[in-house]
Order: structure tokens, then sequence, then C-alpha cells
């Protein structure tokens, strides 16, 4: 059956704001320590630039190819069944990773409110239980998230009004407020995707939208102002406010303790900590959604065993939602540290970006012929966008992954161990199993329908 062309400027807007809320509420302060307020601010411009250049580009290759594969379905159809099963990975990096470091923050936002709660049980209650909210179904699902949204936008604009009049600009330039030059900039970057990671969940519903050549612009710049508005209140509130020195800067819950250090008393504070739970609810409840069916699509092309395809009565995905599930729960129970997860889920975000606009020259090359609903002004907006994503990956490799170990276990294991080990179990398992029963069942027809579980 055909997509039904329902959606409208404002749905896609809804769709990519409310994956990334969360991104305004934690981790981007991470960023802080790496190159300080002006260095983060730089990286947040290029990272920035990357995503609006971005976005455009992935709306040509999901209302052209619109299968459930997203990227993987794109990487396949431009560079074969490997190509496919990689981006599908890399894809999986970023969706089953996001969501334990936003369980964490939220643990860390429960115990900010409420000090007797154990911030690691917390982190792994509201992980499964939004694990079980979306084994009831997507109708469901999507007006916790559509609710969710709104009012973590409600509780950033309390925030920005709450502190600009409080900013001191010697909390903004000081000696700490450009650290590390150059290389500061670059070692913030990975810091600043958080703010904008998984907008390209709006783009997967391209192929929904009415008259995508004029609305899917209209929504697309719509989200991208809107994030992009809020991203420099947030850093600029938070670091005014003397929230981006010190310990401060590394902070689970950013926004509420920049306004406890000029708000005497914590109502306030408490205020945008309990709303700012609804935004982390709304990414982490979107996010877990993402990887069900990212796992499903793998699994109907051929790459993942076809259980994992299976959905119960309501259209779940079961075996693609319980596993990575499983998988994310004991990542965010076990991580001391949010901002190792959050390196791993931006490399894989990155990695993927890359790989799709790789797989967008080549069919313009190689399919020139293509139905394209909505066509990017080519090759000028790919262009940049593949010369800054690969400035970001580069950046996110040398200063974060090679830089960092993620604490699993009470043992500290270094994140490019994790990363080479997951490709490389991943290759293994592609040549083991998966590419013989995507031929057999496929063939090598990449723009066809995916498998049918029966």
């Amino acid at each position: 059956m055909a997509l039904q062309k329902h959606l409208k400027p404002i749905h896609l807007w809804a769709i990519s704001v409310g994956m990334v809320i969360s991104g305004q509420y934690f981790g981007w302060n991470y960023g802080f320590e790496a190159g300080g307020i002006l260095g983060l601010a730089v990286a947040t411009l290029i990272v920035t630039i990357f995503y609006t250049t971005f976005m455009f580009s992935y709306a040509e290759l999901s209302t052209s190819i619109p299968q459930a594969g997203g990227p993987s379905a794109y990487a396949r159809r431009a560079m074969g069944p490997f190509g496919g099963f990689i981006a599908g990975i890399a894809c999986l990096l970023e969706f089953v990773f996001a969501p334990p470091a936003i369980a964490v923050s939220t643990g860390a936002y429960l115990n900010f409110l409420i000090p007797s709660i154990n911030p690691v049980y917390a982190t792994v209650g509201v992980f499964a239980f939004f694990i079980l909210v979306n084994l009831i179904g997507v109708k469901e699902v999507a007006l916790i998230e559509l609710s969710a949204t709104i009012l973590a936008l409600i509780g950033l604009a309390i925030f920005y009004v709450s502190g600009l009049s409080h900013i001191e600009t010697s909390n903004l330039f000081n000696e700490q407020s450009f650290l590390n030059g150059p290389s500061g900039i670059l070692a913030a970057i990975p810091f600043a995707v958080w703010f904008y990671l998984a907008i390209e969940g709006g783009a997967m519903a391209a192929e929904e939208v009415e008259n995508p050549q004029k609305n899917i612009p209209k929504g697309f710049i719509a989200a991208i102002i809107t994030l992009a508005t809020a991203t420099i209140f947030t850093l600029f509130v938070t670091a005014g406010l003397g929230g981006g020195s010190g310990t401060r800067a590394s902070a689970g819950y950013p926004l509420p303790q920049a306004l406890s250090l000029v708000y005497d008393g914590n109502a306030l504070s408490i205020t945008i900590a309990i709303i700012g739970l609804f935004g982390l609810i709304a990414s982490l409840n979107g996010i877990i959604m993402g990887f069900s069916r990212q796992t499903y699509a793998l699994a109907r092309e051929g790459y993942f065993p076809k259980f994992l395809a299976k959905t119960n009565k309501k259209g779940v995905p079961v075996g693609g939602l319980l596993i990575p599930g499983v998988i994310g729960v004991i990542c965010a129970g076990s991580a001391t540290f949010a901002n190792a997860l959050i390196i791993l889920a931006v490399f894989g975000a990155m990695t993927m970006y890359c790989i799709s606009l790789v797989s967008l020259f080549i069919l313009r090359k190689k399919e020139p012929n293509l139905v394209r609903p909505f066509k990017v002004n080519y090759p000028a907006v790919p262009i940049i966008a593949l010369s800054l994503g690969l400035l970001c990956l580069f950046s996110i490799v040398k200063y974060s992954v090679l830089t960092t170990d993620l604490i699993l276990f009470n043992r500290s294991i270094p994140l490019i161990y994790i990363i080479v080990g997951i490709f490389a179990a991943s290759v293994v398992y592609y040549f083991a199993y998966p590419a013989r029963l995507f031929k057999k069942d496929q063939g090598e027809v990449y723009g066809e329908e995916a498998i049918k579980v029966k």
C-alpha cells in the first residue's frame, strides 16, 4: 500500500523538534569543558550549518526511496547490500546508544528533584517503563510524544524569560571562554551535535507530505529555525548565569542548576527540572520507537533474523523493540557518565549521515531518471553538507572517540575498542549469515519491496 500524503509543514516541524528536544536540556553542556563557552558557540554554528544542508539532502533521498530501512535502503540502492548493511549498523549505533544517554540524564533530573531516589535505579526504571509504553501501539506513543514536546518547549521559554535578565557578561567572556583554541572548537563539535541529533526523524516522513516541493522546505526550515533559536538561547543563558564554568559545566541537569545560581530558593529550578523531564521523555520515547522500527526494517530486508520483524496485534515489532531495549537498559544502568554514550550515538549518527550523502551523489549519477518528488539544490547543498559532515566525523573520532572511555560494569573500556568491536562483529555476522539470506530472498534488486515476513 502506498504511503498516504496527509502531513503538512506543521507535522514535519512537530516530528523533527520532538525527536531532538531533550538535546536542549542536557548533554550539550559537556562541550563547555572541551572548548569553553565561545569555542562551543563556534562549534554549534558549524553543526547548525551542517544539519540545515543535510536535512534538505536527506529529504531528497527519503522522498525518492520511501522504504522503512531509511539510510540502509538508500545505501543499498547506491552501493549494494553490504553498503546498506553498514549504514543500518551505523544508524542503530545512534538509536541504541542515544536512549540510554537520555535515560541517564532523566535519572539525574529525578535525583535532583527527589535526592532520596537512586539515580541508577531511576535511569533503569524510566528506560524500562518507556519500552513497555512502546508496546501499546504507535497512536498512543504519538500522543505522548506530542504532549511532551509542547510541555518541553514551554519549559524552555520559562527558562529563557527567567534567566535573560540575570546574564552577566563576565560569565561569558573570561579566561575560560575560549579553551584550547581551534582544537577546542573541534573537540566541542560532538556535544554541539547533541543539540540536533535525531532531527532526521522528520525527513523519514517526507514521502507522506502533501505537495513535497513546497511543504518540505517549510516544515524543515521551521524546525531548523526553532531548534537553532532555542540552541542560541539555551547555550548563552546557561553560560551567562554561570553554568558554563567549573564543575557546573558537566552537570547532568544544566538548566535548573544554572537558575539556582541566581534565584534564592529552589521553586523555579524545580519547575524547570519537572518540565525538563518532559523534554527527556519526548526524545527517549521517540528514539525508542525509532530503534525498534530500524531493527524491524533491517530484519524485514533480510539483514537480521526474520523474527525481529514480526509484530504483535498492535503492529509493534516486539523483538525489534525488546532486544535493542535490553542492550540499552544494560548500558544505561552500568554507565557512570552519559557523555560516553553521547559520543557513541553521535559517532553512529555522523557516520550514517556521511554514508547517506555519498549515496545521494552516487544515485544522482547512477540513476539520473529516478523519480525525485523533492530535489535539493544540487550539487552545492550536498557538497556543503558532506564537507562539514566529514569535518564533524573527524572531530568526533580524534577528540572524543580516541580520548574517552565508557565505564561499564565498573570497568573502563576505550570507546574505540567498542566501536571497532561492533563493526568487526557486524561484518563477520554479515558474511556468515545475512548476506546469503539477503541474496536468496531478494536477489540483487535493491529498489524493490523488502522481504515480507509471514
